[in-house]
C-alpha cells in the first residue's frame, strides 16, 4: 500500500526543491525526532543506508540503533556478501 502526498509546485519552486529533496528531507526529519527507524528513514529517501547515514553525518544528527536497525544493517551486509 502507497500514500500519496500532493505538493503544489509553486511550493516546491518556492522552497526550490525537488521531490527527491522534500523526500529526503523529511525522512531526516522524522529519523531525527525518532517517528522512524534508519531503515525506514532511508526507504522513504530512496537512498542507501551508507548513503543515508553520511547525510545523517553531514547534517551532524546522531544515528540511533534499536532492534529494527540491527536487523536492517544485517541484511544489509548479507547481500553485500553475495556479491
Amino acid at each position: 500500500m502507497t500514500a500519496h502526498v500532493e505538493i503544489p509546485q509553486h511550493i516546491l519552486d518556492s522552497a526550490r526543491m525537488t521531490v527527491s529533496e522534500i523526500k529526503q528531507e523529511l525522512a531526516i526529519q522524522l529519523y531525527a525526532q525518532g517517528r522512524l527507524s534508519i531503515g525506514k528513514a532511508r526507504t522513504l529517501a530512496e537512498m542507501s543506508l551508507l548513503h543515508f547515514r553520511h547525510l545523517l553525518a553531514a547534517r551532524q544528527i546522531p544515528v540511533h540503533y534499536d532492534v529494527t536497525d540491527l536487523d536492517d544493517e544485517v541484511a544489509t551486509l548479507q547481500k553485500l556478501e553475495r556479491l
